[in-house]
């Protein structure tokens, strides 16, 4: 069994991009410059961002991060999405989600240029994926594509089944995972809240994606001899075990599900890491165009 160890991949990737800015400054040229909206102060989104701005001063890109208070209006956002689309300075921004309840999310996605669009949401970035042409992938499904590349996970001709469709994940995994490129080329199936007979579906696939967000969902009884299992969930749950009181648990039950694995991820260290990577690879590539 061997662990798809997101946290050194990302680790390593980013000492790839550091090399290339002190390249790009020493050339005098566009230093990528990412910005993130913050709304409110969710935990785990604090988490996210705080990481995602260490990450861009570790290797030299230039970062904001842009706060605003829960009651926020929906007009107020939109407004200031239009004032980082106009900012020549800032190559890509994110807004993070979720949102609170009384701002419309697509409203928010789609306001985003494409062209900044470094977390791959936008309906332009999500039709170029689909027809298979240049542009922003989503980050996690980018993440779990460049482990599985990095590590030369064999997929072409395997039966991957991904648990979970939502727009961020699970629905880009499925058409990733099926194109004719490597990583890709499997037959997939992608089951969600409605699926029958999942645990069959399960045991008949070579690789599983797991990204339902229920913690420690997917049981060995569920997994055949030999599986690729990727773990894409993340949930807090109280423990004594830690001085924090709580601990985060995967979609994946894996002390019983590791030893039946040819390759898995942790949680955490495995796709989290990845999925800053691939924003930093997106503001890269925005900062060429």
């Amino acid at each position: 069994m061997i662990v798809l160890d997101g946290k050194k991949t990302s680790e390593n990737i980013q000492l790839e991009l550091t090399e290339e800015v002190a390249q790009i400054r020493q050339k005098g040229g566009k230093i990528p410059h990412l910005a993130a909206i913050l709304v409110g102060n969710d935990g785990a989104s604090e988490t996210y961002v705080a990481s995602k701005v260490k990450a861009c001063e570790r290797i030299g890109y230039g970062s904001s991060l842009i706060r605003l208070e829960a009651s926020v209006s929906e007009a107020e956002l939109l407004k200031q999405i239009d004032t980082l689309n106009a900012n020549t300075d800032i190559d890509g921004f994110i807004v993070q989600l979720p949102l609170p309840k009384h701002i419309d999310e697509q409203k928010v996605i789609e306001r985003i240029s494409p062209e900044k669009d470094v977390d791959g949401f936008h309906p332009v970035s999500i039709g170029r994926m689909v027809l298979g042409l240049p542009g922003f992938l989503p980050a996690t499904p980018a993440g779990i594509m460049e482990l599985l590349e990095r590590y030369k996970v064999e997929t072409a001709g395997k039966h991957c089944v991904v648990i979970g469709r939502s727009h961020i994940v699970g629905s880009p995994m499925s058409i990733l995972l099926a194109r004719n490129a490597y990583p890709g080329n499997c037959t997939v199936t992608l089951c969600h809240s409605k699926t029958k007979h999942l645990k069959e579906l399960c045991l008949q696939a070579d690789i599983i994606i797991a990204a339902l967000g229920k913690a420690e969902f997917l049981k060995a009884d569920m997994v055949k001899e030999g599986a690729v299992v990727v773990d894409v969930g993340i949930t807090r749950v109280a423990s004594t075990e830690t001085k924090s009181g709580w601990k985060l648990l995967g979609d994946v039950d894996y002390t019983k599900v590791a030893p039946k694995c040819s390759f898995i991820t942790p949680v955490p260290g495995g796709v989290g890491p990845m999925t800053i990577a691939s924003l930093l690879i997106n503001t890269l590539k925005a900062s060429k165009k």
